[in-house]
């Protein structure tokens, strides 16, 4: 385990709208405010056509390049996630957040960086953290780009 220590910065009430792209927006957000770490919680409602990455097709191997599943909604969900925010190497705030998408008896799990539409609306919460150097650093082994507290 590695790990660093933050401080809680401002707290922004957010509200994502029909048709926003939830990373883009915050993301969005989060350079217009100056926040460069921070972690999200999120709950609302993903449009269909919205897309998750899933995971690797094979979670045996994982080297830079290899094949990740998506899923794409077929239809209208409700969604609830959480995620951080933080600095690539070059300084941009990156958005990590995994969601679970909802309807009826079946749930979808994965990463919204592929491209998650809001339905109607999305509400969020993004709390800053300050006085941290924490990033996001490409793992030469993974192709990740993985938190370096």
């Amino acid at each position: 385990m590695k790990y660093s220590q933050a401080t809680p910065g401002r707290v922004f009430v957010i509200r994502l709208e029909q048709g926003d792209v939830v990373h883009e927006e915050i993301e969005k957000l989060a350079r217009a405010e100056g926040i460069t770490a921070g972690y999200v919680i999120l709950i609302g409602g993903a449009d269909h056509g919205s897309r998750l990455a899933v995971g690797p097709e094979n979670g045996e191997d994982i080297r830079p390049g290899l094949p990740v599943m998506f899923r794409e909604l077929d239809q209208v969900h409700e969604t609830v996630g959480t995620g951080t925010l933080f600095p690539d190497e070059t300084g941009t705030p990156i958005l990590h957040v995994h969601l679970a998408c909802g309807r009826d008896a079946a749930t979808i799990t994965g990463c919204i960086r592929s491209g998650v539409v809001v339905w109607r609306y999305m509400e969020a919460i993004l709390h800053e953290l300050v006085a941290t150097r924490a990033r996001r650093e490409t793992d030469p082994e993974t192709g990740f780009k993985m938190l370096v507290p």
